[in-house]
């Protein structure tokens, strides 16, 4: 079973968990904004992917960020504390296999469906 995870009122995931709904592939769906995330998720996602792909810096909470917040997330490490201070600046849907392997970052329904059928 994969594990989505994102935020309930982002369209890019509603889209992918239509998209999932509609294959009949089996998720739980991880809302950061109710459900929060822990430094151990994110160092294990940091360890497949790099930090400047894993933050969003075209959404609205970047957007809403302080030149000096975007600075000081110019580093792993800044960026590490900024995830998981403001969780809604991670890249979304992060689709999760059963062992914790990143298997797609972000929604495409050609890349969900190369890599999921």
């Amino acid at each position: 079973m994969y594990t989505i995870y994102g935020i309930a009122n982002c369209n890019t995931v509603k889209k992918a968990l239509t998209w999932l709904d509609e294959q009949g592939i089996s998720y739980q769906f991880h809302d950061y904004k109710k459900k929060g995330l822990n430094r151990e998720k994110l160092d294990a996602w940091l360890q497949q992917e790099p930090w400047d792909k894993l933050v969003n810096r075209a959404g609205m909470t970047w957007r809403q960020l302080s030149e000096p917040e975007k600075a000081a997330a110019g580093t792993p490490e800044g960026a590490t504390e900024l995830m998981l201070q403001k969780t809604s600046v991670i890249k979304r849907p992060l689709l999760e296999d059963e062992r914790g392997k990143v298997v797609a970052l972000g929604f495409s329904e050609k890349v969900y469906g190369e890599l999921l059928s």
